[in-house]
């Protein structure tokens, strides 16, 4: 599918990278999920890490199709655009699994671990279980931010030997780590590094009081930038040999030409620590099954839109949705 261009059309007072980013996430929308059937399922994804999804079944869920939605950093199965796309496409006719990330929506009990940009097998293993265990062959991997990342390193490390995985859609993925870290240092960035590196700092205090003397937390509080404490924590845990190898091992654009799925990216030219550069290459450009939708504004999932065409104001996760239906 070749890049196109997205007919987004932002507030005028939203076209600015950091408003779009922010206000979208405090405006009022109902995201009660009210009707959903729900029900909790465990994937267990390796010795002794299991994976909490919140499922919402068809009535016949093995003639319906699946997708499967994955949360950015210090996201949850709770997020405000989990549950909104999830909604969205049940109304499709699919069934919806919102997934927690490793240690996320409450689960740091589920696993010893902490969560990471490279654990795409998590994944693999909740496709494969579906398909295997479940009997579901129509199966959609849909990432924000993070999880994109890791929908399309799924995607990529999977290629075609997956034939239930169906297709791929990713919102802002951080497909280079080490990019994306250094732009999120920037001093223009300074509220959301803040946030993210003051939640991971405390999932960590979190799980060391479950698993005491893991993690030497004696330099915590010292930590003033993300890079440092994903160096002396998460490429730890996770089996990298420091944060530049994490970094640079984690990346989806590693396997992105290895996709052999009809895939979705939409990413935002004005993203504040996600640069559109890292979608300028050709394994994305040039592949035939990547379609690139990168409207000039949207900041960092926004892509908050002017009530246009009977739709909502949500329009990456209409455009996402668009997307599934097309491969019903």
């Amino acid at each position: 599918m070749p890049k196109t261009t997205s007919p987004y059309e932002p507030p005028l007072l939203l076209r600015n990278a950091h408003l779009m980013t922010l206000v979208p996430r405090y405006l009022p929308r109902d995201t009660s999920l009210a009707g959903l059937p729900e029900e909790p399922r465990l994937f267990t994804v390796e010795p002794g890490s299991q994976l909490l999804g919140w499922c919402h079944w068809q009535h016949d869920r093995k003639a319906a199709p699946t997708a499967i939605l994955v949360h950015g950093l210090e996201g949850s199965s709770e997020s405000r655009y989990m549950r909104g796309i999830a909604a969205k496409a049940y109304r499709l006719g699919f069934n919806v699994i919102r997934m927690n990330q490793r240690t996320c929506g409450g689960t740091e009990h589920l696993t010893p671990t902490l969560y990471n940009s490279g654990l795409s097998g998590d994944y693999r293993e909740v496709v494969n279980q579906l398909a295997g265990q479940d009997c579901l062959d129509h199966l959609w991997l849909v990432g924000y931010s993070m999880g994109g990342n890791l929908v399309l390193k799924a995607a990529g490390e999977m290629g075609g030997t997956q034939p239930a995985l169906a297709g791929v859609a990713a919102v802002c993925p951080n497909i280079n780590p080490t990019v994306c870290a250094r732009a999120l240092e920037m001093p223009r960035n300074w509220i959301y590094h803040r946030h993210f590196l003051t939640e991971l700092k405390a999932r960590l205090r979190r799980k060391a009081v479950l698993l005491p003397g893991k993690w030497d937390l004696a330099g915590l509080d010292a930590v003033e930038r993300i890079s440092d404490f994903d160096d002396r924590y998460t490429a730890s845990d996770g089996g990298y040999q420091n944060g530049a190898d994490y970094y640079n091992r984690a990346g989806a654009r590693h396997v992105i030409a290895s996709i052999a799925v009809p895939t979705l990216i939409i990413t935002a030219q004005d993203d504040p620590f996600i640069p559109y550069s890292m979608f300028t290459i050709p394994s994305i450009e040039r592949h035939p099954l990547i379609r690139l939708v990168a409207p000039r504004h949207g900041g960092h999932c926004g892509f908050f839109q002017r009530n246009r065409n009977g739709e909502d104001a949500f329009w990456a996760e209409n455009r996402i949705v668009d997307f599934l239906r097309e491969g019903i």
